[in-house]
């Protein structure tokens, strides 16, 4: 299955999803921090989900409990640059925060955008995650929270995205 994103409509199956993406629009991303969704077809990844927030949902993707701890690397000098990460009173490098106040990270699924073999500042955390309002992102696609259901009944691990 493909789910196919373009400007500010997710479409899967019959349905069609209104969704945010990136302040830059959709277009081929240059570096960290260009506010750009990137255009291509990825990977979807491992379901992220806080648990003290969402506990009855259906998926079919393999699943983690977002933790306090947790992060996604985001310092392009990084050795864990666009990966998962542990945070500690030491930790050294930036980082985006998963466990948050606000309700967006509530689900996370990352997109496989620069994730083999991370190239340095091409970008990184490309989320599909929630939003309350349709604002604009730093880059990642972002939807209502009965949408995002909506698609996590729909997809599976072999689901890609096509963004356009």
């Amino acid at each position: 299955m493909i789910i196919k994103l373009k400007k500010n409509t997710i479409y899967i199956d019959q349905f069609k999803l209104k969704c945010s993406v990136g302040k830059g629009g959709i277009k081929k991303k240059h570096k960290e921090g260009d506010n750009i969704t990137p255009k291509g077809l990825f990977r979807i990844g491992q379901l992220y989900y806080r648990s003290d927030r969402i506990n009855n949902f259906k998926s079919k993707l393999k699943s983690k409990v977002i933790k306090k701890n947790m992060g996604w690397c985001n310092d392009s000098n990084s050795n864990y640059y666009n990966r998962l990460v542990r945070i500690t009173k030491n930790t050294q490098y930036s980082y985006e925060k998963l466990h948050r106040i606000n309700h967006n990270y509530d689900f996370i699924l990352p997109i496989s955008y620069n994730f083999n073999k991370p190239i340095k500042n091409k970008g990184s955390a490309i989320f599909l995650h929630l939003t309350k309002n349709y604002k604009p992102t730093a880059g990642c696609i972002a939807l209502k929270k009965k949408d995002f259901f909506v698609m996590l009944n729909l997809i599976n691990k072999h689901t890609k995205i096509k963004i356009f």
